[in-house]
C-alpha cells in the first residue's frame, strides 16, 4: 500500500509557522487548564465533601477549563494540518519538544512555578536537538 504524499510543497517559513501554531496553541491550552485546576482546588477534597457530582460540577463550571480545552482542540487540529503538509518525522518531535520548552517558560511566568536549573538545561538541549533535526 502506497501512502499519498502531500501535494503542497512547503518552504521552511511555512513549516516553522505550522509547528509554531501547534506549540503556541498547545502551551496556551495547557497553561489555561493548569490555572483552572489550581483555581478549583484539590478534587479529592471536593469529592470528599460533595461527591463525584460535586467534583465534576467544579470542573465543568470553570470558564478557564473550557478555554484551555478549546485551545487544546485548536492545537490538535493545527497538528493535523501540519501533518497534512509536513513529514511526521519533523512535526512530531519538533512540536512535542518545543512544547516542553514553552511550557517551562509559561509555567514560570504565568503560573509562578519553580523551574529549576535542570529543566532549563533540558530546554536548551531540546532546542539544540530541534535545530539539528531541522537542518
Amino acid at each position: 500500500m502506497i501512502l499519498p504524499t502531500p501535494a503542497i510543497t512547503t518552504g521552511p517559513w511555512a513549516a516553522a509557522a505550522m509547528i509554531a501554531a501547534v506549540v503556541l496553541l498547545s502551551t496556551t491550552g495547557e497553561v489555561l487548564t493548569a490555572a483552572a485546576m489550581k483555581s478549583i482546588g484539590d478534587l479529592d477534597d471536593i469529592r470528599a465533601q460533595s461527591g463525584m457530582k460535586g467534583a465534576i460540577k467544579a470542573v465543568v463550571t470553570c470558564p478557564l477549563f473550557f478555554a484551555g480545552v478549546s485551545f487544546l482542540a485548536l492545537a490538535f487540529f493545527s497538528l493535523l494540518f501540519a501533518l497534512n503538509h509536513l513529514s511526521l518525522s519533523l512535526v512530531a518531535p519538533a512540536s512535542a519538544s518545543l512544547t516542553l520548552v514553552t511550557n517551562a517558560i509559561a509555567g514560570k511566568i504565568f503560573l509562578k512555578e519553580n523551574v529549576d536549573k535542570r529543566r532549563w538545561a533540558s530546554a536548551v538541549f531540546v532546542c539544540i536537538g530541534v535545530y539539528l533535526l531541522a537542518h
